[in-house]
């Protein structure tokens, strides 16, 4: 009699834990509120990726093509916020909120002395943003009147693309480099070239840098 009690309640301690394990184990249903994943997926999350990584502009032509990265999958599964290419630095700069600015390093220069030509470029939206500042993007035009008298692009050879993240506000001034005060053209890269004329001639640089050119330009006088 003793042994069929205890086999008895042995028996109805299993079902109790079974139908316990039953409950726990049981499936999320369709209609569940979170479905899990659903971060990961892209489903309610900011976006994930972005383009690539910053670097200063550069008349230098040494920089590499900048890289693309994306931000870590698993960021969002396990409970961190993603990184917003809206807000992070990496999303290429709107045209409209790019100003760039031609600069010499003097008014006027005396017979013998080369104009030092550089620009500044300035992000005036409310967000850091990427461009492309490097030489590959980088036109300098210097014309007098009517007449383009020298283009950087003529002649120009190493050209590279330099990625520079720029904050909100903040100038960044391109390395200067000298003009002979000469004039260009692809078909006298390899013998000589004119001077221009100077005896206090009057004459305008433009920047563009990525397809952006400079609103105003930037005279100055040769002696």
């Amino acid at each position: 009699m003793y042994r069929r009690r205890r086999a008895l309640a042995l028996l109805v301690l299993v079902v109790v834990v079974v139908a316990v394990l039953l409950v726990i184990l049981k499936p999320w249903s369709p209609g569940a509120s979170a479905t899990p994943g659903a971060a990961q997926n892209g489903a309610s999350g900011t976006p994930v990726s972005g383009t690539a990584s910053s670097g200063a502009p550069a008349s230098g032509g040494s920089a590499s093509t900048p890289p693309v990265s994306t931000a870590p999958s698993g960021a969002a599964s396990t409970g961190a916020a993603s990184t917003d290419a809206a807000t992070d630095g990496t999303a290429a700069c709107a045209a409209g909120n790019i100003t760039v600015t031609a600069i010499t390093d003097a008014n006027t220069y005396p017979s013998g002395a080369n104009p030092e030509l550089s620009f500044s470029i300035v992000n005036t939206g409310s967000s850091p943003c990427t461009i492309n500042a490097g030489t590959s993007k980088q036109v300098y035009t210097i014309s007098s009147g009517s007449e383009t008298y020298w283009v950087s692009t003529d002649c120009q050879t190493g050209a590279s693309d330099t990625p520079a993240m720029l904050a909100p506000g903040v100038a960044v001034t391109s390395t200067p480099f000298p003009w002979n005060r000469v004039r260009s053209s692809p078909s006298t890269c390899a013998g000589s070239q004119t001077a221009v004329p100077a005896g206090g001639a009057s004459y305008h640089l433009q920047v563009s840098v990525d397809g952006i050119a400079s609103t105003d330009t930037a005279q100055f006088l040769l002696n």
